[in-house]
């Protein structure tokens, strides 16, 4: 028997642990010897028919309503919501058995508290599914464990992480406690406690059977009417172009026959790249290893309430840093090649071993089925220290079975959901990144909204296909090193400003040398790079990634941006805050110049233009040319989809960039770079949709963008434009095509951060000179660059909307403050307008509410918000206001009764934010405490 201290010191000696081989055919083999079959678990589930093929196990319907891919946890998650929802006819076809690619080695493991809000809702649905409601429905146990996890802390910032994660707790109504060292060692005795800080107990975490579950929700949906096909694999997509160029969905081919459908659901896992390819679209992941030991029993660890799971591999999870343990008789020690943190937790620079192909990704056969990679022990050893560093009693423990599966990463670390912009019809469910299972439930029914309703009802954009931008989904560099990294800091701590290293450089604008030298610390957007904040002491400029010196990369020496960016792994203030507050400060006093070129730039035109404009827009744009309007678009539901700035153009010949040929009505739509990509297929799918006759182009790249902003901005720029910019003459909400410097620009005169100021859009190659002029003008006023720290911080002072912080897709513009950018008072139509008519008249169950501290603490969003001592909400932004010299935060807030959110009940509670589990005493404002009237923008400065 091999036990996990000899083993370790098996593999300084170069001698393996005697396993035994597998009878199956491995797609690659990385150790002398493989895995014995005896140490894949579930082997009983596993035995029934494995590799015996002899056809589908029931007939294929001529045609569905949608057809689900892929049987692991995804698509029987899926169709299981689909069919609930009342899509009877729909089918899911796997290519041989439920759970047979990477669903059946997966942990199992559920917890309820990660940093994001959205996550913890859709958490708390798959814990809802699994516990409660598979069981009232069909009478049968997925496998559910209630036994409580353990997050451990060994530094001071994983401690600090998981307080933020007990205070966002609280709101949801999840029961966690930190615990002490000496706590966590009255609660799990087995543990060494000597190093650690403390820990994060959630008693109500569990785990659940893959095998278990999967086969409990077919059934659930089998007895709703959907149809489950196994050993039925996909050999073909079959994409039609309709009238209007609009490729969709047509037929899935299998060698059994077509199924005739308008909608595919891909949650092929590791295959989905393959599947897309079918259709034509791009699915951008990569299959990488997961791999964790089964121990044998060890004394002292009690299996709770299910006498009949002791079979079942559940997990003790010792070396990632959001370790579990959870109490089981068969005890599986999780050390993925990917859990590098046990000596260094916040720095990917420990995942020095990782085996070669995590750098390309895994290449995994169409016939690995129930298979195993074999473990590569040389990795796998640093994990093992780490276990019986935190379970002494490991070391002379017994190897029950190991387990090395692929598993699908993405290059955020976050699904591929949602729509592909491609091919209407086509869904993916994918690229779970080793959380398929915990996240299945909750993101099973998003999709199956989105598949019925054209949308999710959640706030679903971080997990959206379409926040990538296209030119990075098919990019081989772009995947392999993002994904790479994420996989890497798969446990790392969540900070508020990290930045990845990987792929970085991919789309520069003009400006980005002569920032870059001027000592701009960038930050990356959409692949962009954009300007976070200016080093006073010199040039950091990013450099290509290094892999953290893996696979013989040489590591990247004097890396001075990484350097910086390590200063920002903190939940206190960065060391650098001083030089933001200067940037911010010089923005309300003098003038500074904002870098906003990564900004998408689109034009509407074409004979239905203005009608396209009345529906996607709740703003009136149709004012007379020269006028620049804030508006946002919405989805069928009334949340806000997108806010941007819309202006009318002149109609007549092109002069390009600046302007289209256009015979009639045309609009200018400038929009956040960040979110450009999901902006322009949401207009696009609207436009299908309604079947408007224009034509929506991108010119995003062929100009730059400069913002102006400050009291003395006027003053600058009145050297450089030939233009009169008093404010009879230049009014704000108002553009003009001028001359700067000799070169013709577009000048609008807005603002994003609550000063007098003007944008210039520029064609590509003018930028620099204009650039350069602008400075040289501003010499004598003090200009300075400044980046998008500042603008964060200087917006949420102003009390402007991010999108999707304070402005989400589950967001109403009443619900944000944002009524006004709404033609409620005309008679126009346009999407969404009879949700909010709605919503106007029953009154608001939900708003935004701006706060404000008076100690100078630091928060970034997910602090709790407390009503005369009742949890009821969260703050979904948070930034230091240097003018106000005040900590400021926007979150929503209910009323826990469940009423109206009158300005009434804002005024008569008192108000306290809860950080880290302290509390602070807050003061509630209706309106943004800082120029409440808005003279500055237009000018006015008492």
């Amino acid at each position: 028997m091999a036990f996990l201290g000899s083993a370790v010191r098996r593999v300084v000696s170069a001698v393996r642990p005697p396993l035994s081989p597998l009878s199956r055919t491995t797609a690659r083999s990385y150790s002398s010897e493989p895995t014995s079959e005896k140490s894949v678990p579930y082997e009983k589930t596993l035995k029934q028919e494995v590799g015996k093929s002899s056809g589908p196990t029931k007939p294929l319907p001529k045609s569905a309503e949608a057809v689900v891919i892929g049987g692991g946890s995804l698509g029987c998650q899926t169709i299981y919501h689909l069919a609930k929802m009342g899509m009877t006819n729909v089918v899911l076809l796997e290519r041989d058995r439920l759970t047979s690619g990477t669903t059946w080695h997966t942990a199992g493991l559920l917890w309820q508290l990660r940093p994001s809000d959205v996550e913890v809702e859709l958490l708390a649905h798959t814990r809802n599914v699994i516990s409660k409601d598979l069981e009232e429905e069909t009478g049968l146990h997925t496998g559910w464990i209630e036994n409580g996890g353990l997050f451990i802390a060994s530094n001071k910032q994983r401690l600090d992480e998981y307080k933020r994660l007990m205070s966002l707790g609280k709101v949801y109504g999840i029961e966690s406690h930190v615990l002490s060292p000496a706590e966590t060692k009255d609660l799990y005795p087995l543990m060494n406690v000597d190093d650690l800080y403390g820990t994060l107990y959630v008693p109500k975490d569990g785990t659940m059977d893959p095998a278990g579950t999967c086969t409990t929700l077919s059934r659930a949906a089998t007895a709703r009417g959907a149809t489950v096909i196994e050993n039925c694999p996909v050999s073909g997509i079959q994409v039609r172009t309709d009238d209007l160029g609009v490729k969709r969905v047509k037929a899935v081919e299998t060698p059994y026959g077509t199924i005739e459908t308008s909608c595919v659901v891909n949650c092929a896992g590791v295959w989905a790249p393959k599947l897309g390819e079918m259709a034509g679209v791009k699915v951008p992941l990569v299959a990488m290893h997961h791999a964790y030991v089964v121990t044998e029993r060890i004394e002292g660890i009690q299996l709770q309430e299910h006498a009949e799971c002791q079979g079942t591999m559940m997990h003790q999870c010792t070396c990632a840093p959001r370790r579990r343990i959870i109490y089981s008789q068969a005890v599986a020690v999780s050390l993925s090649n990917r859990c590098w943190s046990c000596r260094s937790e916040s720095s990917p620079e420990a995942q020095h071993t990782l085996d070669s192909d995590t750098r390309t990704g895994l290449r995994v056969s169409d016939n690995f089925v129930f298979s195993l990679f074999d473990l590569d022990w040389d990795v796998f050893t640093q994990h093992i220290e780490g276990a019986i560093n935190r379970v002494p009693a490991l070391e002379q423990t017994g190897i029950k079975s190991t387990v090395c599966g692929p598993e699908s990463f993405t290059a955020d670390h976050k699904p591929l959901m949602g729509e592909a912009p491609e091919v209407r019809g086509f869904f993916l469910g994918c690229g779970f990144n080793s959380a398929g299972m915990m996240l299945g439930g909750g993101c099973g029914q998003e999709l199956a909204h989105w598949i019925i309703h054209g949308r999710p009802e959640k706030d679903m954009y971080g997990y959206d296909i379409r926040r990538f931008h296209n030119s990075l989904t098919n990019n081989p560099k772009w995947i392999r090193e993002r994904s790479h990294e994420s996989y890497a800091k798969n446990y790392s701590v969540v900070f508020p400003f990290d930045e990845p290293l990987a792929s970085r450089n991919m789309r520069k604008d003009p400006f980005h040398q002569v920032l870059t030298e001027q000592g701009c610390v960038f930050q990356e957007r959409h692949g962009w790079e954009r300007p976070g904040w200016f080093n006073k002491d010199g040039a950091a400029p990013v450099k290509d990634y290094d892999y953290y010196g893996a696979y013989e990369v040489k590591k990247n020496e004097n890396y001075k941006y990484n350097e910086l960016l390590g200063k920002e792994y903190t939940f206190d203030f960065p060391p650098h805050h001083e030089v933001i507050k200067s940037e911010c400060l010089t923005c309300r006093n003098g003038v500074v110049v904002f870098d906003m070129s990564y900004f998408g730039k689109f034009y509407l035109t074409g004979p239905d233009a203005k009608k396209a404009a009345d529906w996607l827009f709740t703003a009136d744009v149709n004012k007379k040319s020269g006028s620049t309007v804030y508006t946002c678009m919405l989805n069928k539901g009334g949340g806000t989809e997108a806010d941007l700035t819309v202006s009318r153009l002149e109609p007549g010949a092109a002069n390009m960039p600046l302007a289209p040929q256009s015979n009639g009505d045309v609009y200018y739509l400038a929009i956040g770079g960040g979110v450009a990509e999901h902006n322009w297929n949401h207009i696009r799918t609207v436009l299908q949709d309604e079947g408007f006759n224009c034509q929506l182009t991108d010119h995003s790249e062929d100009m730059g963008m400069i913002s102006i902003q400050g009291p003395k901005s006027r003053e600058v720029l009145q050297e450089v434009l030939d233009a009169d910019l008093s404010n009879e003459a230049f009014p704000f909400s108002t553009h003009k095509v001028v001359s700067a410097a000799g070169h013709q620009v577009r000048a609008m005169r807005l603002s994003f951060v609550g000063e007098l100021g003007w944008e210039l859009h520029i064609p590509k190659d003018s930028c620099l000179p204009v650039y350069h002029a602008v400075m040289a003008a501003g010499a004598k006023h003090g200009i300075i660059n400044s980046g998008y720290r500042a603008i964060d911080s200087l917006s949420i002072e102003k009390g402007y909307r991010h999108w999707h912080a304070d402005l989400r897709p589950d967001d109403t513009p009443l619900e944000s403050g944002l009524g006004f950018t709404c033609k409620m008072k005309s008679s126009i139509p346009f999407q969404g307008r009879d949700r909010l008519e709605k919503q106007k008249e029953e009154g608001l169950r939900r708003r935004i509410v701006c706060f404000t501290i008076d100690e100078k603490v630091p928060m970034f969003g997910l602090e709790a918000v407390h009503r005369n001592g009742t949890p009821v909400g969260h703050l979904r932004r948070s930034d230091y206001g240097f003018f106000i010299d005040k900590t400021i935060g926007y979150g929503y807030i209910r009323n826990p009764d469940g009423g109206v959110v009158s300005a009434d009940f804002i005024k008569s509670g008192e108000f306290t934010l809860e950080k880290m589990g302290v509390t602070y005493k807050a003061k509630a404002h209706l309106k943004s405490p800082f120029d409440p009237q808005n003279k500055r923008v237009k000018g006015i400065y008492d």
